[in-house]
Parts: structure tokens; sequence; C-alpha cells
């Protein structure tokens, strides 16, 4: 008998599509983080939820659309398109718009509300687009609470509802009100609904466990804060927030849940995903001396920009667990270092150096293609990145992602976009990057994935990798840059 529950969550995802063959063992699963905190949301109000992690399961759109209607009787069908990356939102688009299309051929009848991050950025064109029943442009909690309420009161007109696109009948009606920010995140969204989750199935990624390999379960990804208060051009984490913003939960509410993890699941492997932890000096000291209180030897991961990686925040961060640092070096280019301090090459690694000293280990991001780079611009950038030897790193290419004030300047001037939001993915075989005044897209995605074959085959990098994680972890590198990742706009480019 199907389950009678006010809200279900779907979190849309293919892992396959996402990352071709990279997803199999090498990538990480990471728990629906925004799903389980609604879910906590609505629990507080008294309502019933239900999660299904379609990736997580590594099951089809069609089965997901099969559960939905078969397995569960809600009131109102979620899909929550977040990410945990700027990027995932978009490219999860492709497949949370093909499983609300089959919900809705299914017949079952239930209503679709879509939010998140590309949803908030492409409102109008996302409802146009979908087979969806609504859309909230903003933070999402209470557009759902107050949603589910009008359906089961009988409702036929939303317009009450704030931040809350509808239909009547084939006219798409836009919302007069927006939500409010919650403030009290404590109190309101006291941390995630883990009991809906499939906890089992989560994983780290391979990087974070290079310490200890064969344990990248139990998994757990939580938030200390929301938002974030930089307007750095690529990045679209604002949009479902209407503007720059950082809110916080208490160091007490933090170390509340992370005890909880540990006590019920024996967690060991975290990721904060705060777009930015490292940030706040009292709130990042008051959650590394409670953790430091509980000596539970943790694996921890956070964010941190290069300059506020504070010396004197370190030891406190090393004691507490942070065993891994992802700091946003981002690129050579001034384009994008706009938004944060002016940092020379000698200052990054200086920091870089600094942080690993207290050992810390780094994960560098860097991004090709950003609007003033050239070929020689994109080589400084591996320069410096091959210079830094970090323990692991990711390169990106530039992408517009809706929300982003990149994606505002392509429109704008009509540069060439994907065309399909599945095609943002960066490891993904169809993967368009935004092209610019100096290189074409083709250029781009081919030094960047010339760029980490060289990262990762550098012995400088192999050498540091066995002497820092044994000949196990040095094996897992070179099986993991053994596996080609196929780009349809490189053979294309080559066959012409």
């Amino acid at each position: 008998m199907a389950e009678k529950i006010d809200v279900l969550f779907i979190n849309p995802g293919d892992r396959k599509k996402t990352y071709q063959d990279l997803g199999d063992e090498f990538c990480g699963i990471e728990p629906p983080v925004f799903a389980g905190l609604f879910a906590n949301y609505l629990r507080q109000h008294g309502l019933s939820s239900a999660i299904y992690d379609a990736p997580a399961l590594y099951v089809s759109a069609e089965e997901t659309a099969r559960a939905a209607s078969e397995d569960f009787d809600p009131v109102l069908i979620v899909l929550p398109v977040y990410g945990l990356q700027p990027s995932a939102s978009t490219q999860n688009m492709g497949s949370a718009g093909r499983i609300a299309r089959l919900i809705r051929e299914s017949g079952c009848g239930t209503p679709v509300l879509m939010t998140g991050t590309h949803p908030a950025a492409l409102p109008r064109r996302t409802m146009e687009e979908e087979a969806i029943d609504f859309l909230c442009d903003r933070e999402g909690p209470i557009t759902i609470l107050e949603t589910v309420r009008a359906l089961k009161s009988g409702a036929r007109n939303f317009s009450n509802v704030a931040s809350l696109w509808w239909r009547d009948g084939t006219t798409i009606v836009a919302p007069t009100t927006e939500t409010p920010l919650i403030r009290d995140l404590d109190r309101e969204m006291p941390g995630i609904a883990w009991d809906l989750l499939s906890m089992d199935r989560y994983r780290a990624h391979n990087w974070h466990c290079f310490d200890h390999i064969h344990q990248r379960t139990p998994y757990v990804a939580i938030h200390t804060s929301l938002g974030c208060p930089f307007k750095c051009s690529f990045c679209c984490i604002n949009a479902p927030f209407g503007k720059p913003s950082y809110r916080m939960w208490s160091p007490e509410s933090v170390v509340r849940e992370i005890d909880f993890l540990v006590e019920r699941y024996g967690v060991k492997n975290i990721k904060f995903v705060d777009e930015m932890f490292v940030l706040n000096k009292r709130h990042v000291g008051a959650i590394c001396d409670l953790l430091a209180q509980r000596d539970y030897d943790l694996n921890i991961w956070a964010y941190a920009r290069v300059d506020t990686a504070y010396p004197e925040l370190l030891d406190q961060l090393r004691k507490a667990g942070f065993r891994w640092l992802c700091l946003g070096i981002e690129s050579a280019s001034d384009y994008v270092r706009d938004g944060a301090k002016k940092l020379d090459n000698s200052a990054i690694i200086q920091t870089v150096r600094r942080i690993q000293d207290a050992d810390i280990k780094i994960i560098g991001n860097y991004i090709f293609g950003l609007p003033d780079d050239s070929i020689s611009r994109m080589q400084q950038t591996l320069d410096l990145a091959m210079e830094l030897n970090c323990e692991f790193a990711n390169f990106y290419s530039a992408m517009a992602y809706p929300g982003s004030a990149l994606h505002t300047l392509a429109v704008e001037q009509g540069r060439e976009l994907p065309e399909q939001w599945q095609h943002f993915s960066q490891h993904s075989f169809e993967t368009k990057p935004l092209a610019n005044e100096h290189c074409s897209a083709a250029d781009i995605l081919e030094f960047r994935d010339q760029a980490w074959h060289r990262y990762f085959t550098n012995p400088r990098y192999l050498n540091m990798v066995l002497d820092r994680f044994g000949p196990e972890v040095l094996d897992h590198v070179r099986r993991m840059v053994a596996i080609p990742l196929r780009r349809k706009l490189l053979e294309e480019r080559n066959a012409a």
C-alpha cells in the first residue's frame, strides 16, 4: 500500500551522465542536504515527509517516477534542484525535468513543485519548459509549507502563497510577494531529517579519504551557514536567497548534530557544505573548540578563501578534526580576483604552505576560460597549480551558470550556451564551456582536460602522494587518471 504523506521530496540526478565512468568509484555520493533540511522544517509544523534519493539509489528517471506514483501517496511532490557545488543545480535539471514529465504522464495526478538554485534563477522559463505545477523562486521551506496547506484546504487559487509560481489553466501566474529569509535557523530548521535518508549509500569523495581510502562510508554533508556575502562572477549560489546573505546556525546546534551523527551512525567523514565556512572567526573558533573537547577523530573538509585562511585559526581547525580545506585559488586572472583581497602568487603560495605546515591538506580549485583568459593566461594558472602541488585539485572550465553574473553577461553578448541543461556538467560528454574573446569553447575544454592529466601524472605530485598516503593511494590515483573522459566538442573538432 502506498505511503500517505504530505510531501515527497525527490532528489534528482544521474551519476552516469554527470561523471561518465568516474562516477562508479571515484566521485562522492552526497546526501540531499536541502531536502533533509526542508523535511525537518515541515516536521516542526506538523507535516509528514519522505525523501527518494535517485542518484544514491542509482535508479533511472523511469524508476523514480514509478516509485513516486506507486509507492507513495503524497499531497505534493517537491523536486529540490540544488547541488553541493554551484554547477550541480543546472546539471541536474535534465534529470529533474524528465522525472517531472514522467510523473505527469503516469496519470497519478499529484502536483509537482520545483525549487532550487536553477529554478530560482530562471523561474518563468522553468515554468514554461517543465511539466511542473508550481515553482518556488526563493529559499523554499516557507513556500512549500504554505503550498501544502493550501492544497489540503482544497484551494484552487494560490496567489496568497509568497514566492510561488503556479498555473491558472494555461496561464503562468507569478508571485506578488516574497518569503523572508529564515533568520532563526536553530529553531526553524534544526538540522537534517537523517532518518529519511539511505545513510548506508553515501560515500566521501576519493581524495577526502586519502588517509583511509577503504573507509569512505559513512559520510555526511551539513551546513553551518546559508548563503555567501561575496559576488563572484562565476557563482550562482545566492539565486534562491535573492541577494548575497550570510546566516549561521549556532556552534552549539552544529556540534549537537555532529554528536548525533557520530553516536547514531558512526560518522567520521564530514563535509561542511557552506560556500564559505572559514569566514567568521568567532563562529569557526567556537565550533572548533566544541569539537576539540570531544576527541572524535573526525575527517572534515570545508571551504575557505586564500584571504580568510586566518593563521590564528589553523591550529584550532586541526584539533577539531579538519583534515582538508578547499581553497578557491581559481585563476591567475585578475577578473576572478576582483571580489577578493588582492594577493599575488607569492602570497598565495605562502598561505598554502602555512596551511600545510599546520598538517591540513588542501584541495585547490582552478577555473580555465574566464572572460579575460587566453591560452597564455590559462597556462599561468596551470603553472601556479603545479607550483602549489596541493594534495588534490579540481580543474573547471568557465561556465555561465544561470543565476551568475557570467550568465547575464553571456546572454547580453549573445554568447553560445549549452543546448541542454545537463551539458553544464563539467565531466559530461556533452559539456560546453563558455567561449570568450580569446578562446573557443573547444580550446578551453581541451586545455582543461590536458591540464588535469598533466597535474595528476606529474612525477612531483605522484611522489608526494606516495610519501604522504602510501602505495595504495598512488595506485588509486593512477587508476583514476587512466579513465578517459569522452568529449563531444573535441571529437567533433578532431573529425572536422
